[in-house]
């Protein structure tokens, strides 16, 4: 076979199976995991249920596929940027969350799927998935507890805010809408956000009048102080 030809099939194979996909994330979603059939995706697609065997074995691949693109892919993203050297905490923290309000962004189906479909979810599939998330959220925690330490973010539950900033940046799948919403300008505001909310200011001033505003200005220094000391 040429070399054209093997182009060819492999790209109709790509334009099937994309197809098939964007199938199933539909009918999943409509009437969950356990209630939609292979044979509902053929009916779907205009083909035979044999037809389908062809690019996919069982429903549980098909999940498997979109389950491992959404939660392995964010996991595996996040830790290459956190690892990266020529980054500060803040510089990570930013890339982060633009690089998940992206990935919802143009994705949000699988995201919205997957959320509705966790508890049908086949035993080591759901295994897998929660080990990802688990994953993300570890890395998250030890961005924001490097910040802390290099006195860049305040002094915060490190697990509390990681769970705040991916909860911020998971909510885009729910409200963002091609077409309407530009992608770079969400990532952006909300990388934004999610900075204002954590970062150290320059030149802090107490939050009220009176020895209990600084006293909780001090409490803020030597939690630092702590965390730098336990490092």
């Amino acid at each position: 076979m040429t070399g054209a030809g093997r182009n060819g099939r492999g790209t109709r194979r790509e334009l099937v199976e994309n197809e098939m996909y964007d199938h199933a994330v539909r009918l999943f979603a409509e009437r969950g995991f356990a209630g939609t059939s292979l044979q509902d995706i053929a009916d779907a697609m205009g083909v035979t249920r044999p037809a389908l065997y062809y690019y996919v074995r069982s429903k549980d691949e098909l999940l498997a596929k979109l389950a491992a693109d959404v939660a392995g892919g964010s996991a595996a993203e996040m830790a290459e940027l956190a690892a990266r050297t020529d980054l500060d905490a803040v510089g990570k923290l930013r890339g982060i969350a633009r690089l998940t309000v992206s990935r919802l962004a143009h994705q949000p189906d699988r995201f919205r799927l997957l959320i509705r479909s966790e508890a049908e979810l086949p035993p080591e599939l759901a295994e897998s998935y929660d080990a990802n998330r688990r994953a993300v959220l570890r890395t998250v925690v030890e961005v924001v507890e490097e910040g802390v330490v290099a006195g860049q973010l305040r002094p915060v539950d490190a697990r509390v805010a990681a769970l705040a900033v991916i909860g911020m940046c998971n909510w885009v799948a729910w409200w963002f809408r091609p077409g309407r919403d530009d992608v770079d300008a969400v990532a952006d505001q909300i990388a934004d956000m999610a900075l204002a909310a954590l970062q150290r200011a320059e030149h802090r001033v107490p939050d009220g009048e009176g020895p209990a505003a600084a006293l909780a200005m001090l409490r803020q220094d030597l939690d630092h102080l702590e965390r730098i000391l336990d490092v």
